[in-house]
């Protein structure tokens, strides 16, 4: 990555020029910037690069990181002279940001064309986590306490003392039995002794000798090849292809293991880490301990504790979202991506990327092994297996003899629901024999809420967001109509907006609330739940419902694609996918290969403990090559026909793409912007600009798009031609031109 010229924090020090001392250094801030500023790090400051450091900027400060030497000198007409450097004013108590860190942000801000700085910014997500730690006030028996009067409830917290901790009164009070006040009268009669500890919560260590489940003889020689390589460290990139319930977890546990056992730590990113459960639990059985967590549900304070216990090495091992990547760890020695190819991985907002693939090079920079898991792996990890630049692991059947459910499609063309239904006689019959035999049934739809559209009778006026180009939402349980984009809600009304007609808006089309009350007209005995990302709100909201599940309180659940990740429910033998043609509207570019792998995932709900499972997919184009690959179990034949048809278009994983996505307020201020673009593209062998043109959503959240895409020969540098590109426009202050190398959404 070529660096910016010398550039200092502008201005000198208080009190006019002085003499130069100390050693230049280079400190990057979490500033969307073209690089590192110069600065002077005094002689009375040790530090090397990775410390994490307070510098003036401006009229402000501000805490950066002091970066590495720029690989090439500079020339005397760009650097800054010594007498107009300001002062490095103090090093931060906190260990320095490792170099493999400071070295995965440089590549991936060259790879996505992010400035550096924001970049930073996301492994400096918890400021506070940079600052002395906090102390809080804890009680132990004094040395030598005085003589007071004894009762029952001071001999509990004297002899809770006696052998446990030092506690917070609050915490000691309840430890103890006891009112707070208790704790506080012995305090103020020196019978306990205040002290200062710093804040700094247990992080119990997973037992990595524990002994895990016995594996059949597959899972057995897939795990041998995982732990090996876990052992040996280097870097090596390997995908566990199984089968839905074929026990990828407990392979990829083995090699957590071995990681752990050569005192390296562990990161795991799952897709809805929120929503991980099951997974949370096995984890926890399997080594007497939880991980540590990352997600955005975690409180602030929760994040500024485990961001400073990963970077003191007290957390072995996290499980967490795609920012987990950024995460200081000082002895990272294994990454694990599971469900490697859902499309969650892929950040759309700042610095764009997918972590799935920053993962592999988070484990070739810092020289171990990443493992990648999933049932239907994307097709760019299958290529990278063929090439031979990742290795495979298969394992092909069910754990503990459970056979794959059979799939069935059934033609809405020839068993149509009845009017203003959804469920065709077909799944109606099989939900009815499922609930009758004492068994659990999901109904899947990927649509929140009642309604997608609201339409006008009278005058057919529809009812869309004012900030997207979007449709509002009913959702009949909030009384409410939302845009899923940019959360613009408004109360349900009762009159028309447009022509005041009452009594004439009406639903089009099924969401998943829609779809339960037709559900509990059909089944009012069943017990049912909708399960989506309305209702499941977070690890407790998740837990408790797989507790219903698991204890059969829930009976028929209705969901979206949140119920197609993981989960394992004993009793769960029928899937309904009601409109199996959703996602292959579009003409989008990985929308089959999409539309494959979630039905697949959600086909794999059902039967995984000895009963068989039965998957009914609804549809009104029974023909189409992705569902009857589905159907017939034939996923290697639908990746091959997708693999061929890709490579004789030249499209990814054979080809190189990159969108250029231009933003802004004002509409003709964008759409001039975006013309200079096409005036000025690149024009070269191998290479293609398509555009511009307006996307599906071309206003999001009240800013109006336009969208160009450069497609490339795979041997091209995409990043040059981005780069030479954008140096030709300047675009106004309000525009923004956002770059996203390697689209995976074309909304």
């Amino acid at each position: 990555m070529s660096k910016p010229v010398s550039q200092s924090a502008s201005g000198v020090a208080p009190g006019g020029l002085f003499p130069p001392s100390g050693r230049r250094v280079k400190v990057l801030l979490p500033l969307p910037l073209a690089g590192a500023y110069d600065y002077r790090l005094p002689d009375d400051l040790p530090a090397r690069p990775g410390a994490f450091v307070r510098v003036p900027l401006a009229s402000r400060e501000m805490i950066g990181v002091l970066w590495d030497d720029p690989p090439t000198p500079e020339t005397a007409e760009t650097r800054v002279p010594d007498e107009k450097l300001r002062e490095v004013e103090a090093v931060l108590p906190v260990p320095p940001l490792p170099e493999a860190n400071r070295r995965f942000a440089d590549w991936i801000a060259a790879y996505t064309l992010a400035p550096p700085g924001a970049v930073l910014r996301m492994a400096m997500s918890v400021p506070q986590a940079l600052e002395a730690p906090r102390t809080r006030t804890v009680y132990a028996l004094a040395d030598r306490p005085p003589e007071i009067r004894a009762t029952p409830a001071r001999a509990r917290v004297i002899a809770f003392l006696q052998d446990g901790p030092a506690l917070p009164a609050a915490e000691l009070a309840r430890e103890a039995g006891v009112t707070p006040g208790v704790v506080r009268g012995l305090a103020d009669a020196g019978v306990l002794a205040p002290l200062q500890a710093r804040e700094a919560p247990d992080w119990p260590d997973p037992d990595p000798a524990r002994p895990g489940p016995d594996l059949s003889p597959a899972q057995r020689a897939a795990a041998d090849d995982l732990t090996a390589k876990a052992r040996a460290g280097g870097f090596s990139a390997t995908l566990i292809d199984g089968v839905t319930g074929s026990g990828k977890t407990e392979v990829y546990f083995e090699a957590i293991a071995a990681a752990l056992q050569a005192g390296r730590q562990v990161l795991v990113l799952l897709p809805e880490i929120a929503l991980g459960a099951q997974w949370l639990e096995r984890f926890a059985a399997r080594f007497g301990a939880p991980p540590a967590e990352w997600h955005s549900d975690l409180t602030p304070a929760q994040r500024r504790m485990t961001w400073r216990a990963v970077a003191e090495g007290r957390v072995r091992a996290l499980v967490g979202a795609r920012s987990a990547l950024h995460l200081p760890f000082p002895e990272l020695g294994l990454i694990v991506v599971d469900e490697e190819h859902d499309q969650s991985y892929k950040q759309e907002d700042g610095v764009i990327y997918h972590a799935r693939d920053m993962a592999v090079v988070r484990g070739h920079i810092g020289d171990f092994p990443v493992v990648l898991a999933s049932a239907t792996p994307s097709l760019e990890t299958v290529v990278n297996c063929e090439a031979g630049r990742y290795d495979r692991i298969d394992l092909p059947e069910r754990h503990g003899g459970a056979d794959l459910p059979g799939i069935e499609i059934v033609d809405l063309r020839k068993h149509p629901p009845p009017r203003q239904a959804w469920i065709a006689p077909p799944l109606r019959d099989a939900l009815a024999a499922c609930l009758a035999a004492g068994e659990q049934a999901l109904l899947f739809l990927n649509r929140r809420g009642y309604a997608p559209l609201t339409l006008c009778r009278a005058c057919g006026h529809r009812l869309e967001c004012p900030n997207c180009s979007a449709w509002l939402v009913e959702h009949r349980f909030s009384r409410r109509l939302e845009c899923h984009h940019c959360g613009h809600w408004i109360p349900a009304p009762k009159l028309c907006p447009e022509c005041g007609a009452e009594d004439q808006l009406a639903p089009c089309g099924p969401g998943v609330e829609r779809l339960a009350e037709e559900a509990a007209a059909l089944f009012p005995d069943a017990r049912m739940e909708i399960a989506t990302s309305d209702t499941l709100m977070g690890p407790l909201a998740a837990a408790a419902f797989v507790d219903r599940m698991a204890s059969g309180e829930t009976n028929l659940v209705i969901g979206t694609q949140i119920v197609a990740k993981g989960y394992h429910f004993p009793l769960l033998t029928l899937v309904g996918v009601v409109d199996a043609d959703l996602g292959l509207a579009g003409g989008d570019l990985r929308a089959g290969e999409r539309t494959f792998q979630l039905l697949n995932q959600v086909a794999g709900r059902a039967g995984r403990a000895g009963r068989p499972g039965r998957v009914l997919l609804q549809t009104a184009n029974p023909d189409a090559p992705v569902l009857q690959a589905i159907a017939a179990g034939d996923r290697d034949g639908f990746l091959a026909a997708e693999s061929e048809a890709r490579a004789r278009g030249g499209w990814p994983p054979f080809g190189r793409l990159a969108a250029l996505i231009v933003s802004g307020p004002d509409e003709r201020a964008v759409e001039e912007t975006a013309k200079a673009l096409a005036r000025t593209a690149p024009a070269a062998e191998g290479l293609r600009v398509l555009g511009p043109a307006p996307p599906p959503l071309a206003l999001l959240r009240g800013r109006h798009r336009r969208r160009l895409l450069l497609k490339a020969d795979r041997a091209l540098s995409v990043q040059k031609a981005l780069r030479d590109w954008l140096a030709r426009v300047k675009p106004p202050s309000s525009v923004r031109v956002a770059v996203d190398v390697d689209p995976y959404s074309f909304l």
